[in-house]
């Protein structure tokens, strides 16, 4: 189902930086104030941000809390990323939004849920697992399962230790360090293991597409039907409602279409050689 796009679409309305919080050498957590008139977003939706005279680009919310208070974790790979993450308390940033359809929680009633986080995929799922720590979801079991290319670019390492430790996190990692004593390899070693009934269970999947595409295809051949297989697809969103056509992926227009589309819906669109 189409998202219905905020009233204030195109022109971005000014919001204070109210923190930023390092995360890793190139990745911050700006804490913004949603702007009165603009709805608050749900786990998975995005906002355009714009930093004036630099650029606007699109970033998921990584946090939703009290007081209109909105979280968004951004890595330094451009200048307008890069801008962001130089924000400081005070400065102002343009936003527009919330865009696009998120996670759809009531599908996961009374199922067994894996969330499935690959590097800085671990952010749009976020408020999922904030939710699920505090037992504010309606399931009926939650793990999550969290991977990285090392120890040191582990997203949220210090929640995934404390705060989130009623979801039985594990970490996977690529490449150790002589510290290291968890798993080292793909994300998808000993999926299995996080499999019980796969007609029981619900999957948040959110990375890297190749990532993506492995573990729904293993989810998949598991057992665990399309329907319940959710992703998060990234495409090159410019104007987040549809108009520009940049983020055309086959029929879909990821920004209003997406990001959060099930595994059906994707399949078959990520199957095609891109040219």
């Amino acid at each position: 189902m189409r998202a219905e796009p905020s009233s204030t679409t195109m022109a971005p309305t000014i919001a204070t930086v109210e923190a930023s919080v390092p995360e890793l050498a190139d990745t911050v957590t700006i804490t913004l104030t949603m702007p009165d008139g603009l709805p608050m977003p749900r786990p998975g939706q995005f906002a355009m941000l714009w930093v004036p005279g630099v650029g606007e680009i699109p970033i998921s919310y990584s946090g939703i809390g009290p007081g209109r208070r909105v979280d968004h974790t951004v890595r330094a790979v451009g200048a307008t990323s890069a801008a962001l993450c130089e924000r400081a308390a005070g400065d102002p940033v343009g936003v527009r939004g919330p865009f696009g359809n998120g996670w759809q929680l009531d599908d996961l009633v009374d199922t067994d849920v894996l969330i499935i986080a690959g590097g800085l995929g671990l952010a749009p799922l976020r408020p999922v697992v904030e939710a699920a720590a505090a037992g504010a979801l309606a399931a009926r079991s939650v793990q999550l399962l969290v991977g990285a290319r090392s120890p040191d670019l582990a997203l949220y390492a210090d929640q995934v230790e404390e705060r989130w430790q009623p979801l039985r996190p594990r970490t996977t990692v690529d490449r150790a360090d002589a510290a290291w004593s968890g798993p080292v390899g793909p994300l998808d070693l000993g999926l299995a293991e996080h499999i019980g009934d796969p007609h029981e269970i619900a999957a948040l999947v959110c990375g890297p597409e190749i990532m993506m595409q492995v573990l729904s295809r293993q989810l998949e051949a598991a057992g665990v039907p399309r329907a319940r297989i959710q992703v998060s697809l990234e495409r090159n969103m410019q104007c987040g409602t549809g108009h520009c056509g940049h983020c055309q992926l086959g029929a879909l227009f990821t920004c209003v279409d997406g990001p959060v589309v099930d595994w059906a819906t994707a399949a078959p669109l990520l199957a095609v050689r891109e040219r």
